[in-house]
């Protein structure tokens, strides 16, 4: 489960749990080879010790800063819908989350682009009735399944909800 049992109330289930489509990590991979092939580049070129070190060490900040810390972003940052609510976590050293019951949901919206067709993934906007106004869950997979779902979801909190207003 991508998200601690301590956030969940008691009876509360996790229906969808989420993190970013792998292709998120296309870039930083990219960075990667990139930066390897500066170091590379530099040790064979130039063939003197003090221009190497600082040729490896601008590489090594360079993987540090834009290939590493994107990965520890995408396995750090979850999205999860319960039966109740919507819960967003993400950061790394600084955690931030955003906690949204079901019931102030008002619309949910799919951004399918060619790429994102291809790899199965999507961006998931969802509105919701507060000042915040809407949460982009970018880059989710199987978005038109998780989408779906959401809806299944808030189609049976709906009908539970006319089930008490009549008194049935």
């Amino acid at each position: 489960m991508a998200i601690s049992p301590k956030l969940l109330t008691e009876g509360e289930r996790v229906v969808v749990s989420t993190r970013t489509h792998p292709k998120a990590l296309l870039l930083p991979l990219l960075a990667l080879v990139a930066f390897l092939a500066l170091g590379v580049a530099v040790q064979v070129l130039i063939d003197q010790e003090v221009v190497t070190l600082v040729g490896w060490v601008v590489a090594g900040l360079g993987i540090l800063r834009f290939t590493v810390w994107p990965f520890l972003g995408w396995l750090t940052d979850h999205y999860t819908f319960t039966d109740r609510r919507l819960i967003t976590r993400t950061g790394v050293l600084t955690r931030r989350g955003h906690d949204i019951p079901l019931s102030r949901i008002s619309d949910i919206e799919i951004e399918l682009h060619v790429i994102d067709r291809l790899l199965g993934c999507g961006t998931l906007v969802v509105s919701d009735a507060s000042t915040h106004g809407r949460v982009v869950l970018p880059d989710i997979p199987r978005v038109e399944e998780t989408k779906r779902r959401v809806h299944l979801l808030l189609h049976d909190q709906a009908t539970e909800a006319t089930a008490r207003d009549e008194g049935i």
